[in-house]
């Protein structure tokens, strides 16, 4: 099977970058920074970003450019002969099947959302009325799951590339419209002052965790999400320097979100602390209680599509190369199998707050925070250790190995002064966090 190509850089950076960008931006980022005390959070999660996030994007990239394959079977092109290295590409798939059954379902509900504001029905719209209506749950994840697979059926620049492109520019331009109207609002000032300024003792361990693992939430490492990428561009570019303007575009609309939610809350008296009902509640009584309220919520849940939609493509083609690698199945094929394999699985998030009642942890958890548990709190940090050592050790596949491919090409380059960090640093911060995260865990 031949491997298919982006048609140009710019292809490549925003199918890329679609891929980061998403509800882990425009959703998740901004509650998280609600309930872990503002500015802190974002100081530490920027942190993480540079220090863990950079290099952990950087290996991923490279390791998908010299295998030239999907997560399954990227480890069997480098690693040694007897090595089970290979074990973490299914381990990979498996976080990328268990990140769309729930991803999906947020994906609807944003559809859900900008379907009511541009219909002008939104004077009973609510988040637990939405969460607990079997209906609307299944609808609209039929229907992401169908544009989804839709869209890929198509070859990798006539669909993926093309599409993403366009969704890409246009969420760009929504957010800076949507970030000068908040701006404006007579509350922005302390909304803004909660949001930029840290407050250092609501800085602990909790806090540090929970932004590493919503740098590598964002970014979609871990899991093999971005190498596939990586399997789809030449080498003219270095690869750190590549990551580096990926992860800056992901910055800009997650700081961004926050501009955009922060006023509103404190200009309208609503809490920063909701959790994942912040977005949904909050957003809606904002634009409600705005002037031409109708039209600017329309315009930010088209974005919030937008971007849910750039995430959820990219991991739909990281699940269809990975099929496709296993059976040989052409596109069109593999899209329907895939289709139909999601679709049933994101049913248990779907109907999670109705029909399949499950709560595997605290009073209130349902199958959407289970799932979430296996890809944010587990799956996404091992996969970071995991690339951070194969890449790193000579029992892997090396760090002469790897800078050769990361810096292949023009742009920025692995210097050797950056070998500690990549080596001890990143996988000791990133173990070490993760068992403090397991043991600090609210299981119950």
């Amino acid at each position: 099977m031949q491997r298919e190509s982006f048609n140009s850089r710019l292809g490549f950076l925003l199918v890329s970058a679609g891929c980061a960008i998403g509800c882990g931006n425009v959703w998740k980022f901004p509650w998280m920074t609600g309930q872990f005390g503002g500015g802190g959070f974002v100081l530490v999660y920027l942190l993480c970003l540079l220090l863990l996030g950079l290099p952990a994007l950087t290996m991923e990239f490279a390791i998908g450019r010299a295998s030239q394959k999907s997560p399954v079977k990227m480890y069997q092109a480098l690693e040694k002969p007897g090595q089970k290295w290979h074990i973490h590409g299914y381990l990979c798939l498996l976080g990328n099947l268990a990140l769309m059954a729930f991803y999906t379902v947020v994906t609807g509900w944003m559809m859900y959302y900008f379907v009511r504001f541009l219909t002008g029905k939104t004077a009973d719209l609510g988040f637990v009325g939405m969460i607990t209506n079997p209906g609307v749950n299944v609808v609209y994840l039929f229907v992401a799951v169908v544009l989804g697979f839709a869209v890929l059926s198509f070859n990798l620049q006539g669909g993926l590339e093309r599409v993403t492109k366009y969704l890409m520019v246009a969420l760009f331009v929504l957010m800076l419209i949507l970030g000068v109207r908040s701006a404006t609002l007579p509350g922005a000032k302390e909304g803004l002052r909660f949001y930029l300024l840290p407050d250092f003792s609501k800085i602990n361990g909790s806090v540090i965790v929970a932004a590493m693992n919503q740098a590598f939430f964002t970014l979609s490492i871990g899991i093999g999400s971005m190498a596939i990428f990586g399997s789809y561009i030449g080498k003219d570019r270095s690869l750190l320097g590549e990551s580096v303007n990926v992860i800056l575009l992901d910055t800009f609309v997650a700081i961004m979100a926050g501009l955009i939610m922060f006023p509103a809350c404190t200009t309208y008296g609503i809490e920063v602390d909701a959790g994942p009902s912040l977005l949904f509640n909050t957003m809606a009584t904002v634009f409600n209680n705005m002037a031409a309220g109708r039209f600017w919520g329309t315009l930010f849940f088209l974005f919030m599509v937008f971007a849910a939609f750039s995430t959820e493509l990219a991991v739909f083609e990281n699940i269809l190369a990975c099929v496709r690698e296993l059976t040989g199945w052409s596109r069109p094929k593999g899209c329907i199998a895939c289709g139909i394999g999601i679709f049933l699985l994101a049913l248990t998030t779907a109907l999670g707050y109705s029909v399949f009642h499950f709560q595997p942890f605290a009073e209130g958890s349902a199958w959407l925070d289970f799932w979430d548990f296996i890809v944010s709190t587990n799956l996404l940090p091992i996969g970071a250790f995991v690339f951070s050592i194969f890449c790193c050790f000579k029992f892997g596949w090396g760090w002469d190995n790897f800078v050769a491919e990361a810096n292949a090409g023009k742009g920025l380059k692995v210097r050797n002064w950056m070998k500690p960090i990549f080596k001890f640093f990143v996988p000791a911060l990133v173990i070490g966090l993760y068992i403090y995260g397991l043991a600090t865990f609210g299981w119950k």
